[in-house]
């Protein structure tokens, strides 16, 4: 006759799921409060555009171009000639790398064209803009005003 219950002297080999479950939600939890405090960066207000995606594929530089006019490479703060000098050298080590414009929508468009202009001349060609996608309520508004849809990177 076998038994399910371990018999005297025997340990029993069962697992008691409860505090692993608590453990988890816990985990569950604190992941859940602290993912949007993680997500860093400098606060631009992007333009809505139409556009797909592209493939990241190593470390991104970004260059954001805030409403304050104010410069920043990744998180870093600097002014137009140092952002110059630290693309040059980017590009010395990496000439193919891209760089990533992030310019807030009340920025003048010759601003963000002398910030291009200026990632140019340091040897990087490829340029691209960062968008955010139009809440659904404004495309099928926008549907049919002739405009192409695109945007996203320009080589």
């Amino acid at each position: 006759m076998a038994s399910d219950s371990p018999q005297r002297g025997q340990l029993a080999s069962q697992i008691n799921v409860t505090p692993l479950v608590d453990v988890m939600l816990v985990l569950l939890i604190i992941f859940m409060v602290t993912a949007p405090i993680i997500q860093q960066g400098v606060q631009v207000s992007l333009p809505r555009v139409k556009a797909a995606a592209l493939p990241g594929k190593e470390e991104q530089f970004v260059v954001s171009i805030t409403r304050n006019h104010e410069i920043y490479l990744n998180d870093t703060p600097m002014s137009a000639a140092q952002l110059g000098e630290k693309l040059t050298a980017i590009a010395a080590e990496r000439p193919d790398r891209e760089v990533f414009i992030r310019a807030d929508e009340a920025v003048p468009y010759g601003e963000v064209v002398r910030t291009m202009a200026a990632i140019k001349a340091a040897g990087i060609e490829n340029v691209g803009m960062v968008t955010e996608m139009p809440p659904a309520e404004s495309e099928a508004a926008g549907a049919g005003n002739g405009g192409s849809g695109r945007g996203g990177a320009s080589p």
